[in-house]
């Protein structure tokens, strides 16, 4: 049985706001996005698509990324250093993936399916009845 054509795995760009931070991630052209109402993904306005970390792939900017972490210290926020915008991420909740903005894929290659809220704010609980969805 074959998988459904929009869940064909493709590459897709991205990157800050300034541009030296570019990335690449494979996922569908249209998957499901999780929205989560902690702290830091609601001060950030973070749209999480989880991908496997063989399905990203940083471009450029490696030099240019600052680490933040708080709480459990287990996330791993990656901000870009002269436009402050955090693009992608190791989380928490899947600490052998990547957590990519969907606000900061390139225009026109991704759309969500829909969106799947989080509640950030009981993570502990959260994690145990409605984890977040990864593609691949």
């Amino acid at each position: 049985m074959s998988a459904r054509p929009d869940m064909r795995r493709v590459w897709h760009q991205g990157g800050c706001h300034c541009g030296a931070v570019r990335f690449r991630v494979r996922a569908p052209a249209s998957a499901p996005v999780t929205r989560c109402n902690c702290s830091i993904c609601t001060m950030t306005g973070f749209l999480h698509l989880i991908v496997a970390a063989e399905d990203f792939a940083l471009l450029t900017g490696a030099e240019m990324l600052t680490e933040y972490r708080f709480g459990t210290g287990r996330a791993r926020h990656l901000f870009c250093r002269r436009c402050g915008v955090k693009s992608f991420y190791h989380p928490r909740s899947h600490p052998e993936g990547i957590s990519v903005n969907v606000h900061c894929l390139d225009p026109g290659s991704f759309t969500p399916e829909r969106i799947e809220e989080f509640d950030g704010r009981d993570w502990e609980r959260a994690i145990r009845t409605t984890p977040p969805p990864t593609t691949g």
